[in-house]
């Protein structure tokens, strides 16, 4: 054991922890979530980058020899390589404005510097706050830590989702010439193909990427420099330079301060920004989540226009069941980055004066959403989307069953008459082909060509259809090259 001192007294500690006394109060007082900061694996990192930048920026302003500066610096990188992993032991959820996250880095980097230059653990040459906290606040150091953090988890996710994007552009070439009935409001509409269908996730899926693009920018405006409340108190001069200079260099991140440090402190409107992405990127991965397991629903009493891979058995009591599951999966995910996305709201508009000191709760639910999106898209990618396969036969039947194939014919014969042609086919249980056909509106050549679902779903050839059926059955002149 060992004895350590804080403003409040002193506790004892076993000597084989790296973290101080602050720390043991936060863990003794926020045993709470069963989740740490030492969880969070890219926010631990930041932090160590953090304290590395601020102590080659303190000795090169002057402020910290180079025998501390250089302990410090080992420490960190340590820290940052993953060697003091077990030692963040400080509950996700904290009281203080994350000021024990703070010096939890801040002991053990002490700590470990300590070790380095004496053999001992003890703040007898390196002081958490004095040397290792110089020129910082928790204030500043959080809220930067926090945005380096997502943008790193920003960088993972877009390889995710470029990896999901490839999976659904080869399914739309895969399903290119697979024609079926399109829905609205879950009624049969008029025709598509399944490539069709995936094209529009596939162009879902690169906006996403964009806009995530356009997130990770804004990660890179950090408020560190600002110490307590925006002002710079407690750091030197030239520390605010020195420190980002150094920052980029040992992050490779192009970071850039703040252009209003109390702006940075007190409100938190990129964490909604990052979070309204979240929100949108999940709920659209829920809709075509949605959409394939209306599809693949049966296989006999439902779509069953299109299969997924069969991952496992569907159900305890009824034999050769399979349940969508990865889907389903994807959909909770979803639910779960929608109620992150109102906590977090919540967090940013608490915030008074000059420091939100909700971040514990944004950081937690920022760092969760990215978790479940990033360990959940490549499996939805890999283990369903990747497997899929068409019943093109079906796919066909509901396409040339479908009463919305008389939409071709309104812009003919006028709304009022194709209205008649639906009803009767639906009262007779015909297709509208059929209908039209037995009515005499068309020659069966004629009904062939303009409602075979095939020509409908190309829309330039559509519209020549319409053009030049629309001349000859309205005697309208002909247009050149129609």
């Amino acid at each position: 054991m060992r004895i350590e001192k804080d403003a409040l007294g002193t506790l004892s500690l076993p000597d084989n922890v790296y973290y101080g006394v602050q720390t043991e109060r936060a863990r003794q007082n926020f045993a709470i979530s069963g989740l740490t900061i030492g969880d969070h694996t890219h926010f631990i990192w930041s932090l160590a980058t953090i304290k590395m930048a601020a102590a080659r920026a303190n000795e090169e302003i002057g402020m910290l020899d180079r025998e501390r500066s250089e302990a410090i610096q080992q420490a960190a990188r340590e820290v940052m390589d993953g060697k003091f992993a077990d030692q963040f032991p400080v509950d996700i959820f904290q009281g203080g404005g994350e000021t024990s996250a703070n010096m939890n880095i801040n002991e053990v980097v002490a700590n470990r510097a300590n070790e380095i230059l004496t053999g001992s653990k003890g703040n007898r040459k390196i002081h958490p706050n004095t040397h290792v906290n110089l020129g910082q606040s928790t204030n500043d150091v959080i809220p930067s830590a926090v945005r380096m953090a997502c943008y790193l988890h920003l960088q993972t996710l877009e390889e995710r989702l470029e990896f999901l994007a490839a999976t659904l552009a080869r399914k739309k070439e895969q399903f290119a010439d697979v024609v079926m009935a399109a829905r609205t409001c879950l009624q049969d509409a008029v025709p598509i193909t399944l490539g069709q269908e995936f094209s529009g996730y596939l162009a879902f899926v690169e906006r996403q990427r964009k806009e995530g693009r356009r997130c990770s920018r804004d990660c890179l405006e950090i408020p560190l420099g600002a110490t307590a409340v925006g002002t710079g108190l407690g750091a030197f001069a030239g520390y605010q330079t020195a420190v980002y200079s150094h920052l980029k260099v040992i992050t490779g991140m192009p970071l850039r301060q703040d252009a209003n440090l109390f702006d940075g402190l007190q409100n938190g409107d990129v964490y909604i920004r990052i979070s309204a992405y979240l929100k949108g990127l999940a709920t659209g991965l829920a809709k075509l989540a949605h959409d394939l397991r209306l599809l693949a629903s049966g296989p006999r009493a439902g779509f069953g226009e299109i299969t997924l891979p069969a991952t496992q058995p569907g159900s305890s009591i009824m034999p050769g069941k399979v349940n969508p599951v990865i889907p389903e999966m994807i959909i909770q995910v979803s639910y779960q980055v929608c109620g992150h996305d109102l906590s977090i709201s919540m967090a940013v508009e608490g915030g008074e004066l000059d420091l939100n000191v909700w971040e514990s709760l944004i950081m937690k639910c920022l760092f969760e959403s990215f978790r479940l999106l990033n360990n959940s898209i490549v499996l939805f990618a890999e283990r369903c989307i990747d497997g899929i396969t068409a019943h093109t036969a079906r796919c066909l039947e509901h396409a040339e069953s479908s009463i919305a194939l008389v939409t071709i014919l309104a812009p003919i014969f006028g709304y009022q008459q194709t209205v008649e042609v639906a009803q009767k086919a639906m009262a007779e249980n015909k297709t509208i082909k059929a209908t039209v056909m037995e009515m005499g509106l068309l020659a069966d050549e004629e009904a062939e060509e303009l409602l075979n679902p095939k020509n409908l779903v190309d829309p330039v050839k559509c519209s020549q259809l319409l053009n030049r059926y629309v001349q000859q059955k309205r005697g309208l002149p002909s247009e050149k090259g129609n």
